[in-house]
């Protein structure tokens, strides 16, 4: 299992919105992140930041995220929220959210 934390601003207009669609998530949304292996995906908001985190517990990660990308309802809800997030500065090329260090962890 790898751990993993991401960053993303989020338009401060849009909170509400955005918090109202994730209080329901579409199931075949909720669905495609369990079959591409990800367990434990919390998002958290402050100050107009998002911090996703999540646990990834297969063996093929950029294949189960290719997966995820290809997938036509997965597809659609990133079109409704693309345009209430801001991708932050000096994130890699073709990364949406910014991958963040894992820099301690205690069980």
């Amino acid at each position: 299992m790898k751990r993993y934390g991401q960053l993303i601003g989020l338009d401060p207009k849009r909170y509400e919105e955005y918090t109202t669609a994730h209080a329901e998530v579409w199931p075949g949304v909720l669905a495609m992140i369990h079959e591409c292996n990800i367990r434990n995906y919390t998002i958290f908001h402050h100050d107009g930041l998002l911090f996703a985190y999540f646990e990834y517990v297969g063996d093929d990660y950029a294949a189960d995220m290719k997966k995820m990308a290809a997938d036509a309802e997965t597809q659609r809800w990133w079109a409704w929220m693309e345009p209430m997030q801001r991708p932050l500065e000096g994130r890699a090329e073709g990364e949406w959210w910014h991958d963040i260090e894992e820099v301690f962890h205690v069980d």
